[in-house]
């Protein structure tokens, strides 16, 4: 099993991406509350196909917790009960914490499968801790990182209820964005630790200051890309989905900062680039960071210009998350770098 565990990082780390691009995709699509209520969706363990399986109907059995539409108004049954002819509002009350009554089987299969890619990662990372427990005696970083790791994943199941209770509210999906760069950041320098073949590089000091500046602007920049996105959505529900061109309408001061903040990461990690070359420090992980810049960058322009293209957001967010995991990794190297060999 030990022999395997690096392997098992890497799932893992695979996973928590998953995870990032199936929540863009539900972002993308506006599936956002495809289900009303967590962890089941209208009740049930698999959510419904069709609106007939939750719209209130005469002599019909519904389970207890089952969520239905009546009226347009969504009611969730108090015990299990057989309906009459007439609705009987004793067996029922009003799920009150969405002012909504719609259903989208889209929407709804659309965050499920987001929700079931988290509970897979679940089981990945229950493997991870077994796994990493058995090191404890070899290097106490390796199960303590594992456990921090799926502690963090355990606080994002939490948050992902707390998004769901709130609506879909702007500093709950900030926060929670922010945990999983967390996660990966952790599981990271665990892939460092046990990779046993490190390869050297020269330390240059400005490339290491420039690299902690890098990670820090991505975590600003995707911050305030989740803001952005909740200005867009609010922007959704005034004029419907389907009217993508007007979601950027009289943008906030949170876009422009948004958008104008994308000059100075771009010239921070063009910095780490040139330094790369003209110093020979041999670190390729350099030109796939300018790689992921320029194709945020691109998404970023496609977004604002043409309108929302199938797929952009959820390229520009998944691309954002991968950059800060390579700017993250490329400093645990280099940090490594200036104990061993400046």
């Amino acid at each position: 099993m030990k022999s395997r565990f690096p392997k098992i990082v890497q799932i893992s780390i695979i996973s928590v991406y998953l995870i990032f691009l199936a929540g863009s995709v539900v972002r993308m699509t506006g599936s956002g509350m495809g289900c009303p209520d967590w962890p089941k969706c209208f009740g049930y363990y698999i959510p419904p196909t069709s609106e007939d399986q939750i719209t209130w109907k005469p002599n019909t059995e519904f389970k207890k917790g089952f969520i239905i539409i009546k009226d347009e108004v969504l009611f969730v049954a108090e015990n299990d009960v057989k309906t009459a002819s007439e609705f009987n509002e004793s067996h029922w009350k009003k799920y009150i914490k969405h002012d909504y009554a719609q259903f989208n089987k889209y929407h709804t299969w659309t965050e499920y499968i987001n929700r079931l890619a988290s509970v897979l990662s679940g089981f990945v990372f229950l493997f991870l801790i077994y796994t990493a427990f058995k090191f404890r005696k070899e290097d106490k970083r390796i199960p303590l990182l594992a456990f921090a790791a799926f502690f963090l994943m355990m606080v994002e199941a939490v948050m992902g209820k707390m998004v769901v209770d709130t609506n879909l509210k702007p500093g709950i999906i900030t926060i929670h964005m922010i945990i999983g760069l967390v996660i990966i950041a952790l599981l990271l320098q665990l892939k460092f630790i046990i990779t046993v073949d490190k390869k050297k590089h020269n330390y240059n000091s400005l490339f290491n200051k420039l690299l902690i500046v890098s990670v820090v602007f991505s975590l600003i920049q995707i911050a305030m890309g989740t803001q952005v996105r909740q200005f867009i959505d609010e922007q959704v529900k005034l004029f419907g989905f389907e009217n993508k061109d007007y979601s950027l309408m009289n943008p906030s001061f949170k876009f422009y900062f948004h958008r104008s903040f994308t000059i100075a990461i771009v010239l921070v990690n063009f910095g780490l680039f040139y330094i790369n070359q003209i110093k020979n420090l041999g670190y390729k992980l350099v030109n796939w960071i300018v790689f992921l810049i320029f194709i945020e960058t691109i998404t970023g322009i496609l977004m604002y210009y043409a309108e929302f293209p199938l797929g952009t957001q959820a390229i520009h967010l998944l691309s954002g998350a991968i950059l800060f995991g390579l700017q993250f990794y490329l400093w645990i190297q280099n940090r490594k770098t200036v104990g061993s060999y400046q």
